[in-house]
């Protein structure tokens, strides 16, 4: 029997996974860069002045004047999606005043693979976190370039966090499992690898945590408004006071005591992508980003005083699968760019199998972190690689024993599906090839003459590593080696798929955005991915879930902390 939520919600319209294939980009918008609330460049936080005085990404702040309508609420919360739909959940069973405003027509899409830790569930299994250790390893994955104390937000209100979510979605019958993995080292060095992953079953099939979370919101009778396109904050030398948002209507001001920016990054804006992250794109050939995650949030927040993060971090995923001879990078022209993969996402890329470059040499040890193998192809020609596996796959797989949603592939190897139906998306394109022989396979990826040779005189040497069981080039664990033996072959180009930008507004503890002397700028907060303070120069993979949890627990945080419940 199905429940009042999971009925209601069968009856909506999902965004799903594909939709994200044709991820689209905002125009920029033109001009200078304004003043901070203290006279100092805005981007500032450590950027220098030409490099502000070059960021037309920001453009100058839109003077409105025909305001169509005024209202006034007590919590203005802007973005639907993960950090935004949790404050506004969090605020309407904590009795807040408040609206939630959206500039698309529907909630955004979930990934419910979420960390937190020490929930129930980690201590049904008798898992144990060593906190200070983890706050610790999330720095070092940050160079130090963080706020602990924003980080410890999450430590210490994720478990708290789960006792909430839970039972929203285990009324839609959606059980949440712990994502365990085995006592295998996780690949490459000595990382810290908690069990922090929760996922509710099954990941992929409607209502997902967003939807729930909006049908929660729609039930306490406050609904989300769709079709909201934030312009601009309202702010003085005091503070913020509301936003101003296009819709259907005209121009709407809507005047709160406080608001929440929740509006995602910036990863869809290609002017931003160009200006504050152009390493990312030297690395990624595919895309699977929010189209509306176009850095509205962080340039609005900018305009009212607010810096953001001075280096850039992005999430990167190796499954940006391409034909041959496609680069790394941009194509096209002005706001139109885009990356040139046109499957958003092929699991497999992320299985540590050999890779070779272009030259049809190894280059790296193939078993680490996602955006670890992307950075590593940015050194070679084009940024890709090519990644080589035979028919002995679904095996190799289950021994691989990758975690996070890397994992995917065991688990579907281990229910026993072929490995051309995994991967039919690349096959289907003729991205992916499968062929009888080596030669073949050389022949289809684009190895000719010198390059062809080493090719197949890698292989013969990866063969002989594994029959050694010692990878005495660059010391991937024996476990993770695979013999190329068994036709038929499958090869495949990968670059990286840019999932989101995780450098923001910088923040406190208390998710407030700060200003250039490090203050809190009175009424204006700012939630997930539009938010920085936590990430810096990359995603930290073994830390799992951390993304999705951390944008949850700081959207309820902010919810909390205006109702009075924590200081």
């Amino acid at each position: 029997m199905k429940s009042e939520i999971q009925s209601k919600m069968s009856r909506r319209s999902f965004l799903g996974l594909g939709a994200l294939v044709a991820a689209g980009s905002a125009a920029s918008m033109a001009g200078c860069a304004p003043k901070s609330r203290e006279g100092g460049l805005a981007v500032g936080g450590g950027q220098s002045a030409a490099t502000a005085v070059a960021a037309d990404w920001l453009g100058a702040e839109p003077e409105i004047t025909d305001i169509a309508r005024t209202e006034d609420t007590g919590f203005l919360i802007i973005g639907a999606g993960t950090a935004g739909l949790a404050a506004a959940a969090s605020a309407a069973d904590l009795g807040l005043d408040f609206i939630l405003c959206e500039k698309s027509g529907t909630v955004q899409e979930t990934r419910e693979y979420w960390g937190a830790v020490d929930t129930k569930y980690q201590k049904q299994m008798g898992v144990e976190i060593d906190k200070p250790k983890l706050l610790n390893e999330i720095t070092r994955y940050a160079s130090g370039k963080c706020n602990q104390e924003v980080i410890k937000v999450w430590l210490e209100e994720s478990a708290e966090a789960m006792d909430w979510i839970d039972p929203l979605m285990a009324a839609t019958e959606k059980p949440c499992i712990v994502d365990a993995h085995t006592d295998h080292a996780t690949g490459g060095t000595d990382y810290y690898v908690p069990v922090l992953q929760h996922i509710w079953l099954t990941p992929y099939t409607p209502p997902m945590r967003n939807d729930v979370f909006a049908a929660h919101i729609e039930e306490a009778g406050s609904p989300t408004r769709f079709n909201y396109e934030m312009v601009r904050l309202v702010h003085d030398e005091n503070g913020v006071t509301g936003a101003i948002f296009n819709t259907d209507e005209g121009y709407v001001q809507i005047n709160a005591q406080n608001t929440l920016l929740a509006t995602g990054g910036y990863a869809a804006n290609p002017a931003m992508m160009t200006a504050l992250s152009p390493q990312t794109l030297t690395v990624c050939t595919s895309s699977s980003f929010a189209p509306n995650c176009t850095g509205d949030g962080i340039r609005a927040g900018i305009w009212a005083g607010g810096v953001k993060d001075p280096e850039a971090a992005s999430m990167i995923f190796d499954r940006g699968s391409v034909a041959p001879g496609v680069s790394c990078g941009y194509v096209g022209e002005g706001d139109g760019r885009m990356l040139p993969g046109t499957i958003f996402q092929e699991n497999i890329g992320s299985q540590p199998f050999m890779k070779v470059n272009r030259h049809g040499k190894r280059f790296v040890n193939e078993s680490m972190p996602y955006d670890f193998m992307c950075n590593a192809a940015g050194q070679q020609p084009g940024g890709v690689w090519c990644q080589i596996f035979d028919a002995n796959a679904p095996e190799d797989i289950l021994r691989f024993d990758t975690i996070g949603c890397s994992a995917f592939a065991k688990q579907m190897m281990a229910a026993g599906m072929p490995i051309d139906e995994f991967c039919a998306a690349s096959l289907e394109q003729g991205i992916m090839v499968k062929a009888d022989t080596l030669e073949e396979l050389a022949d289809a990826m684009g190895f000719t003459g010198d390059d062809k040779t080493a090719f197949l005189e890698q292989v013969d040497r990866y063969n002989a590593q594994f029959d050694a069981q010692l990878d005495d080039d660059f010391g991937k664990e024996a476990y993770r080696l695979s013999a190329i033996r068994q036709a038929p072959f499958y090869g495949c180009w990968f670059g990286g798929t840019l999932l989101t930008t995780i450098d923001g507004l910088r923040i406190n503890k208390h998710c407030q955005v700060l200003d250039a002397s490090d203050e809190p700028i009175p009424g204006l907060y700012a939630a997930g991915d539009v938010s920085g303070s936590f990430f810096s120069g990359n995603y930290p993979e073994y830390i799992v879930g951390v993304a999705c949890g951390r944008s949850t627990t700081q959207g309820r945080h902010v919810a909390r902390f205006l109702a009075g419940e924590i200081a």
